[in-house]
């Protein structure tokens, strides 16, 4: 049985037609995708809310979960832009004990060759 997910392009549309309208032009690229990611979910929330202080960063990012597509297309961005796991990290506010239990766990399972 499949978990059920939430329809995030009709939720992000919802909210961008009643509350946000005048950011319509700043998201339209990232909706017209077919599937939304879990980065573009992120994209899309920081478009839309911002970011407010620290605290609420640290608590909304304690909280987030990648599928492993978001995980494999994280670890490509790595490779093609020539990243280190410090600067990976970084880039995506993840730990880095994070970035390098992803490489380890996915290189054993895919055939991408990431950097360790």
């Amino acid at each position: 049985m499949e978990k059920a997910t939430p329809n995030y392009k009709r939720i992000y549309n919802d909210i961008i037609a009643r509350k946000h309208p005048h950011k319509e032009d700043q998201c339209k690229t990232i909706l017209k995708k077919t599937d939304l990611s879990m980065l573009d979910v992120i994209k899309l929330n920081n478009i839309i809310f911002g970011i407010k202080d620290k605290e609420t960063l640290i608590f909304n990012q304690m909280h987030r979960s990648y599928d492993e597509n978001t995980i494999l297309e994280i670890l490509d961005y790595q490779s093609k832009n020539n990243l280190n796991n410090t600067q990976l990290a970084n880039h995506f506010k993840l730990s880095r004990n994070t970035v390098t239990k992803w490489k380890k766990h996915f290189s054993n399972r895919h055939s991408h060759s990431f950097k360790a």
